[in-house]
């Protein structure tokens, strides 16, 4: 992606290309630069974490490893990774996906909201199963990692995986919107 186009333009790369990732994208920072022609673009991006990411460290690893992926193989203002992920806490299994965003100053990181997933579903994960393939299995459906979502299918359409992205997406963008207030620091994963 090169910013040949106009001043006025913000230049987005995603680690994916899920459709669900991309518009997530593209609607949170639309939403926080309103003025700004939004462009944004999913890329190939590896997580070098399992299919199904197991725990909240590996989940939030992934998401790391795909943002530092486009960082080196595109040009942007900001680059954005979801990653989506189950762990089992005190409480039960649930699923959730750590948000990563960086630009060449800084990067933030954050978590969508996290839903609670049966423990016979947890279970046939930690067999070697993935989420979305599962879902789709257990609701009837086709590629639903790349529409609603677990999200939309547990919550019976009342909330989406975009949606949480998107909310995700804008709470991680703080430290961009006021930088005065978040020193620059190094990061590691």
């Amino acid at each position: 992606m090169t910013k040949s186009e106009t001043p006025t333009s913000l230049y987005v790369v995603v680690g994916s290309q899920n459709p669900v990732k991309v518009n997530a994208a593209k609607n949170a920072i639309a939403m926080l630069y309103p003025e700004r022609n939004v462009i944004c673009q999913g890329m190939h991006a590896p997580s070098n974490v399992a299919e199904q990411p197991m725990t909240s460290e590996e989940t939030r690893i992934g998401a790391v490893n795909r943002v530092k992926f486009c960082q080196e193989n595109a040009e942007a203002d900001f680059y954005i990774a979801m990653e989506g992920g189950v762990d089992k806490f005190e409480y039960g299994p649930a699923t959730f996906a750590y948000i990563v965003i960086a630009n060449h100053e800084r990067q933030s990181i954050g978590r969508g909201a996290i839903m609670p997933i049966p423990e016979s579903v947890y279970q046939a994960l930690a067999d070697g199963q993935e989420l979305g393939p599962l879902m789709d299995k257990l609701f009837n459906t086709q590629n639903i990692k790349q529409k609603g979502g677990a999200i939309g299918l547990l919550t019976n359409g009342n909330a989406t995986r975009e949606g949480n992205y998107t909310h995700a997406i804008v709470l991680a963008m703080a430290p961009f919107l006021h930088p005065e207030l978040y020193p620059v620091k190094f990061q590691s994963n």
